[in-house]
């Protein structure tokens, strides 16, 4: 069997599907990534076909904060990746029998299987994304949505919700349909989550919360077991003394001044820091030795020598770090992020940073709460309740579907 796997985003979305690719080919069948150019590169040295949709991603977490687009810059970026995902997603769907759809951006996943007779899944990488009663929308962000402030119910902002992906996305999506022949959509979100959505989440971090009107396939995170090697630099660093503190936000914005609001805070703490460089390009603030910058690196291998994970909340890092047994400091930045806070906080086993940007007077108590040994001993417990097969059982539920 032939299996696409769609996704616009970045690292977030297209390593999951890099690793259910994987999964895949080592049971046999075929597996094509349609996604950015970014991580063309990445795929290539895991041996996965792809197929590139879109312009490179990586200058967006350089954006200001509060950039947000005008309603025809907003169409224009709408129309344009509906055109560029219905052009490369239709052409990497040949020869194929199933498409999934990973990550709610996916717009064309389901309309090019529909058009073509093969099967269709969609997949998300955190319950929050998903339409529940027991929460509210995330937030983009970048479209302007903010934050509510609880005063009205769940149900009532999943319905705005769904009213806003109509009157943002219905018009490209439908145009592009009718040019396959296809019917337009009455409900745009409906159509691509559709009623059964598979949650590529783990249970024990991101559970799916019930009684739930979906049918939702919760398979565990696809996260790829990653066997590099760390460098002689980073192994030299961290044989040099104590666990350091790592610090990264991946590939999204971020905070204003956090490479050093970060780094003053670990050394009143009297901890190192090991400092990601991102595609924010975190740079060190000084020479001194008591740091190290890095770039790609094995974070399942780093994870485990280091005293404290400080990043952006990504449903990828909050994973690895909690596999990993590690307390973590959560700055959120946008949409699922300020979830998975939350669920760090409330599993005890590390803090969630107040959604303003980082000081010292609010990084201090943040950190120093995370490197606390109760809160040490409960990421380690934690760890050993987190599945490492959700990319593996997706791989065998999608084969056995045919």
């Amino acid at each position: 069997m032939r299996f696409l796997l769609s996704t616009i985003g970045s690292r977030g979305e297209v390593q999951p599907v890099l690793a259910l690719a994987v999964h895949l080919k080592e049971l046999g069948q075929e597996a094509v990534v349609c996604a950015p150019p970014d991580f063309q590169e990445r795929a290539q040295s895991l041996g996965v076909a792809y197929a590139s949709v879109g312009p490179e991603l990586r200058g967006t977490a350089k954006r200001s904060a509060g950039t947000i687009p005008t309603p025809e810059q907003r169409r224009q970026m709408i129309e344009g990746t509906v055109a560029a995902q219905f052009e490369a997603v239709g052409a990497a769907a040949e020869g194929c029998d199933v498409i999934v759809g990973g990550g709610a951006l996916a717009v064309a996943a389901h309309s090019v299987a529909e058009q073509r007779g093969i099967g269709y899944v969609y997949a998300a990488f955190a319950p929050i994304t998903l339409p529940s009663a027991h929460h509210a929308p995330p937030v983009f962000g970048m479209l302007g949505d903010k934050q509510t402030d609880g005063a009205v119910d769940n149900r009532t902002l999943w319905a705005e919700d769904a009213e806003r992906w109509n009157t943002l996305w219905g018009a490209a999506l439908d145009g592009r349909r009718v040019a396959l022949g296809l019917p337009p959509v009455e409900d745009v979100r409906s159509h691509i989550f559709t009623g059964g959505p598979w949650l590529a989440a783990d249970p024990t971090l991101a559970p799916w919360p019930k009684p739930s009107e979906l049918d939702v396939v919760q398979t565990g995170a696809w996260v790829l077991p990653d066997r590099r090697p760390l460098s002689r630099e980073v192994e030299t660093f961290l044989d040099a003394g104590e666990p350091p503190v790592y610090c990264g936000f991946g590939s999204v914005r971020a905070p204003e001044g956090a490479a050093r609001t970060v780094i003053d805070t670990a050394r009143a703490l009297g901890r190192r820091v090991i400092l990601s460089g991102g595609w924010a390009d975190l740079s060190l603030v000084d020479d001194e030795p008591d740091c190290l910058s890095i770039g790609e690196v094995n974070q399942q291998a780093l994870f485990q020598r280091v005293a404290a994970v400080v990043h952006h909340g990504g449903a990828g890092t909050t994973t690895v770090a909690a596999a990993s047994g590690t307390p973590q400091v959560i700055i959120p930045q946008m949409f699922d992020q300020f979830y998975f806070a939350r669920r760090v906080d409330r599993l005890g086993i590390g803090s969630a940073h107040p959604t303003s940007e980082p000081t010292a007077d609010s990084l201090l108590p943040a950190l120093n709460h995370a490197l606390d040994t109760e809160v040490a001993d409960r990421a380690r417990t934690v760890a050993g309740e987190v599945r490492t097969d959700g990319a593996l059982t997706a791989a065998r539920r999608l084969i056995e579907m045919q």
